[in-house]
C-alpha cells in the first residue's frame, strides 16, 4: 500500500497518480477520511486507557470505605475502553480497506493512459526479412516435433501443451542461460514455491483487479502464483534486511500459472497464452533511493539477453492505466514476430518502490539521516529473465526455408553445441480420433 504519510501530506500527488491510471480522485478522500477517523478513535481509546491505568491505581490505594464506589467506575471505565477499542479496531480496518483500493504512486514520467498509449523507448535490431513463406511457432515446433499441443490438451484441457524433445531441451537452454546471466550479476538463485498463503497473495498487490487470472485452491485456502515475484516477495516477509552491503538479488526458478481469464479468442494457437508455464523471473529488494537505477539494470540484463538471442525488439514505457497495481513503473522488452507482422511482450521489469513491502512487513534500518535507528519499507522490484514464450521469438526469427531453425549462436553451448534445429522426418501432430 502507499505511504500513510504521503497520502495525508501530499494528497494532490496521490490523486494525480490515479487520474493517470483511470482510477477516480474520489477514492483519495475516502482514504483521507478514514485516517482522519482512524486516527482520533485511536486518540480516544488511548485516551480511555490511560485514564483507566490511572484510575486503576487510585483503586489500589483508596480506604476501604470508598473502594466500592471506586471499583464501580472503574467497571463503567472498562466498558467505554472496551467499546473504544472496538472502534479504533473498526476504524483501523475501515482505513486498510481504503489505502489498499489505491494504486501505487507512478513514478514521474509515467504516461497516463490505457493499454495503448505508452511510450516507445527504443528499438533495437532489424526486423527479420525472409525470401520464402515464413511459418508460424506452432508449425516450425510441429515439424520439430518440439511442441505437442494435440496431447497437451487431450491430458489437461485447452491451453496447455507438452514440449518435446528439442522443444524440452531448447527451454531448458534458455533458462539455464538467463540463470547464468543472473549469477554474473550477483543473484542468489531459488526454486520457490508454487502455492502461497492468501495474505503473501494479498501483499504483493495480485488480488486486485485481476484475481480472476489466479487458480485458488479452496480446499486448501492456497493460491497458484502466476509468478515466482509472489513467492520471492513473501520471502523476507514481517523481516527486517541489512541493505548495507548493497541491495538483494534473488533469480526466482518456477513453474507459473495464469487462468487467462477474459482472454476467450486471444492467442489461442500454440505457446504464446497457456495456463502452464516456466520462468526465471529477478526480484531485488533495494533502499528505496537505489530503486529507479536497480530498475535500470533489470532493463540491462534482459536487453543483453534479447540481443543474445538475435532477437529483433523494442522497448516501452507502459502507461499508467495498464500498471498493475503494485507497479510505480513498468518496461515491456516486446519482441518482434514474424508472422503476427508486429512486436509481442516477451518479458517485463517493474519497480514497485515501497508498496509491496509495506503489506509484507518488509524494512530495514537507515544508516544516515532522520531516520537513523528507525525502521522503514525497502522498495521491490522485479523483471522477467527468461520464460517458455520466448521459444515463439527464437523459433519464428531464426527459421529457414526448409523449417529447419539456426540456434543463436549464445544458446548454443546450453544445446551440446547443436548449430541448427532440423525437422524430424514423419512428425505432425496425431490425428483425432
Amino acid at each position: 500500500m502507499i505511504d500513510p504519510v504521503l497520502l495525508r501530506e501530499n494528497p494532490d500527488v496521490v490523486k494525480a497518480s490515479q487520474v493517470a491510471r483511470g482510477e477516480s480522485a474520489d477514492t483519495v478522500d475516502a482514504a483521507l477520511a478514514a485516517d482522519v477517523k482512524r486516527r482520533h478513535a485511536i486518540t480516544e481509546f488511548e485516551s480511555l486507557r490511560a485514564e483507566q491505568n490511572a484510575h486503576s491505581k487510585l483503586v489500589a490505594k483508596a480506604p476501604k470505605d470508598e473502594k466500592q464506589a471506586l471499583v464501580a467506575q472503574a467497571q463503567q471505565l472498562a466498558g467505554r475502553v472496551k467499546a473504544a477499542q472496538a472502534e479504533a479496531t473498526a476504524a483501523e480496518a475501515e482505513f486498510d480497506a481504503a489505502v489498499r483500493a489505491l494504486g501505487n504512486v507512478i513514478v514521474d514520467g509515467v504516461p497516463a493512459g490505457g493499454e495503448d498509449d505508452f511510450v516507445v523507448l527504443k528499438t533495437v535490431g532489424d526486423i527479420p526479412a525472409f525470401d520464402f513463406e515464413a511459418r508460424d511457432h506452432l508449425e516450425i515446433g510441429e515439424l520439430l516435433d518440439a511442441i505437442d499441443m494435440h496431447r497437451g490438451a487431450k491430458v489437461a484441457g485447452a491451453r496447455f501443451h507438452f514440449l518435446k524433445g528439442i522443444g524440452a531441451r531448447l527451454e531448458l537452454a534458455i533458462m539455464n542461460m538467463a540463470l547464468d546471466k543472473a549469477l554474473a550479476n550477483g543473484f542468489t538463485p531459488l526454486i520457490t514455491p508454487t502455492l502461497v498463503k492468501p495474505e503473501i497473495m494479498q501483499g504483493t498487490g495480485f488480488l486486485g483487479a485481476h484475481a480472476d487470472e489466479i487458480y485458488h485452491l479452496d480446499a486448501d485456502d492456497l493460491y497458484l502464483t502466476g509468478t515466482s515475484e509472489v513467492a520471492l516477495a513473501g520471502y523476507h516477509s514481517d523481516e527486517i534486511l541489512d541493505l548495507e552491503g548493497g541491495s538483494l538479488r534473488y533469480a526466482g526458478w518456477s513453474t507459473c500459472y495464469r487462468r487467462e481469464a477474459g482472454s476467450a479468442g486471444k492467442d489461442t494457437r500454440g505457446i504464446i497464452r497457456v495456463h502452464q508455464f516456466n520462468k526465471l523471473e529477478m526480484f531485488v529488494y533495494a533502499k528505496p533511493e537505489d530503486a529507479q537505477a536497480e530498475h535500470a539494470r533489470l532493463l540491462g540484463w534482459q536487453e543483453e539477453m534479447m540481443q543474445a538471442l538475435g532477437l529483433s525488439y523494442r522497448v516501452i514505457d507502459t502507461a499508467a492505466g495498464d500498471l498493475g497495481s503494485s507497479a510505480a513503473r513498468k518496461y515491456d522488452v516486446e519482441a518482434w514476430i514474424p508472422t503476427q507482422g508486429a512486436y509481442r511482450e516477451l518479458t517485463s521489469t517493474s519497480n514497485c518502490t515501497t508498496f509491496q513491502a509495506r503489506r509484507l512487513g518488509v524494512r530495514y534500518r537507515p544508516a544516515e539521516g532522520d531516520g537513523v535507528g528507525k525502521t522503514a519499507a525497502v522498495a521491490t522490484l522485479n523483471g522477467t529473465l527468461a520464460t517458455t514464450r520466448w521459444i515463439v521469438a527464437i523459433l519464428e526469427t531464426h527459421q529457414q526455408a526448409d523449417g529447419s531453425v539456426r540456434v543463436p549462436e549464445a544458446l548454443r553451448p546450453y544445446l551440446g553445441g547443436l548449430e541448427v534445429l532440423t525437422p524430424v522426418v514423419g512428425a505432425a501432430a496425431p490425428a483425432a480420433k
